[in-house]
């Protein structure tokens, strides 16, 4: 399990974007980075810079992944035919704690990947406690009968700041999900723009 080491919400400050949309983002309210010089402003990014922030933003939306992590799944996405970028997406969505968040199972990432962690959840009627397991056209993904009940997840679903993307089938009623297709980059439903192909030339270069 990937430990978190920094608070959730300085991604937000740090890229000076409201990253997954929440109401509770520190952005709302402070449109500034975090620290002593938070709000100096800020020179042009260069190439190099603008490449980076774009693969911290990416990395940082998925719960912080480790850049270790990270780079391994960018590989992964390099050796599959098509488009690099693309693959990329496909495959971080295919993550099962991705999974998780984006059926409004739990309300936060960081939340999808500790709710995993701890047993909650089936895939196709086995328990799978690891958050990067990968998902497959047609598997159904659901929360234990013994974990429906769990404040986390009642009050998730009746969130309205989010919804659930076409290529999941989602039945909060049993709190299933069947995973319908991997998706593009155009059929994920971030809060900003996220821009893979930066990504792609980031690692092309280091």
């Amino acid at each position: 399990m990937t430990k978190r080491t920094s608070a959730k919400y300085k991604i937000d400050r740090r890229m000076g974007e409201n990253i997954w949309g929440r109401a509770k983002s520190p952005l709302n309210k402070r449109e500034y980075g975090p620290g002593q010089h938070g709000q100096r402003r800020k020179g042009k990014l260069s190439d190099f810079g603008t490449q980076l922030r774009a693969k911290q933003k990416l990395k940082g939306y998925y719960g912080d992944l480790t850049e270790k992590q990270f780079r391994r799944i960018y590989a992964e996405a390099e050796r599959v035919k098509g488009d690099t970028g693309e693959n990329l997406i496909g495959l971080l969505e295919r993550r099962l704690d991705a999974v998780i968040y984006r059926a409004k199972f739990v309300p936060t990432v960081f939340a999808a990947r500790q709710f995993v962690n701890h047993g909650h959840v089936t895939v196709n009627g086995d328990r799978v406690n690891i958050a990067s397991y990968r998902v497959k056209e047609g598997d159904v993904i659901a929360v234990r009968d013994k974990s429906k009940q769990l404040a986390i997840v009642l009050e998730s679903v009746q969130l309205t700041e989010r919804d659930v993307p076409d290529y999941l089938e989602v039945d909060h009623s049993k709190m299933t999900a069947t995973f319908v297709r991997t998706p593009a980059l155009a059929d994920v439903p971030y809060a900003v723009q996220m821009e893979p192909n930066l990504v792609v030339e980031y690692y092309a270069k280091n």
